[in-house]
């Protein structure tokens, strides 16, 4: 475990925006877990899990957090079945880097996922999704800690989970995700699967800035009739923008750091969004980007 004094999260998210926490705590082996409870009460500071950053929206200035990072593993640990193979990841694999991993291994089921970043605890605990394919569909369990419980498995039959919602049933408790367990097809031909990603990406890249500094979606789509991107463009926000920060001219429900941006220049986006969505369409937009700290 290593403990790092100051860090800038905005050095540590994808939109570039943020002040300082308390500390960062580097979790990199499995007994790190048994002295977190130990090492968090000697930082003080709420605490906060942060992947990799790629749906934080973050405060300025300094924050009254100690942030915890899960060192990711390469590969996976793999179990063969009759009908599927399960799939062990840590959670602080890259998700990018799972999806390879299992493309090799002619795994097929998560590839609709392609082109997302973050990390797969990250993945898991805002049930990521795209193109149809959503990440609990394929969740067997998941690891959680806690400071109460410390490490501890929980079947996905015991899980609430649904559009871009993961609950695993621990009321106001602080909780991580250490580790996920998917199934997964066999397929006897890895180049399909590599297809199909190239596919999802291309796809991608032709509706949505994946190659500028943004958080991922902002707001979740009101309905599967309503999505938030097109509500958005219907009200002029596609490339609005307010200093360093702007919606994308791609896709209206992304926001962009255009090298300048600012946490309270996002923050008035969003709240503009949110005044002209409801005064248009009678709608109110939920975030799906996490505020810290604004």
């Amino acid at each position: 475990m290593r403990v790092l004094p100051k860090p800038s999260l905005a050095d540590r998210t994808s939109l570039r925006l943020g002040g300082e926490a308390l500390a960062e705590v580097c979790l990199e082996e499995e007994r790190d877990w048994e002295n977190l409870p130990h090492v968090l009460s000697r930082l003080g500071g709420a605490p906060l899990i942060l992947g990799r950053g790629s749906n934080v929206l973050a405060g300025d200035g300094e924050l009254p957090l100690v942030l915890l990072r899960l060192q990711g593993q390469k590969g996976g640990y793999l179990s063969r079945g009759r009908e599927r193979v399960s799939v062990q990841a840590q959670a602080g694999r890259s998700l990018p880097g799972l999806l390879a991993f299992l493309q090799r291994q002619s795994l097929s089921g998560l590839e609709g996922l392609t082109g997302i970043p973050g990390s797969v605890g990250g993945a898991v605990a805002m049930n990521a999704g795209s193109f149809g394919c959503s990440l609990d569909e394929y969740l067997e369990r998941v690891q959680l800690w806690t400071q109460e419980d410390g490490l501890f498995w929980r079947d996905a039959a015991d899980l609430k989970t649904g559009y871009r919602f993961f609950d695993p049933g621990l009321g106001s408790r602080f909780w991580v995700v250490a580790k996920a367990e998917f199934g997964l097809s066999q397929e006897e031909d890895p180049q399909s699967i590599k297809e199909k990603m190239r596919l999802v990406y291309l796809r991608k890249k032709r509706t949505q800035p994946i190659l500028s500094r943004t958080c991922g979606c902002v707001f979740k789509n009101p309905g599967p009739e309503s999505p938030a991107g097109r509500l958005l463009d219907d009200c002029g926000l596609k490339g609005f923008r307010c200093g360093g920060m702007g919606f994308s001219e791609t896709h209206a429900n992304f926001l962009v750091n255009r090298g300048r941006g600012r946490t309270g220049e996002a923050l008035e986006l969003i709240e503009i969004a949110r005044e002209r969505c409801k005064s248009r369409f009678g709608l109110e937009l939920e975030l799906e980007v996490r505020v810290i700290g604004g």
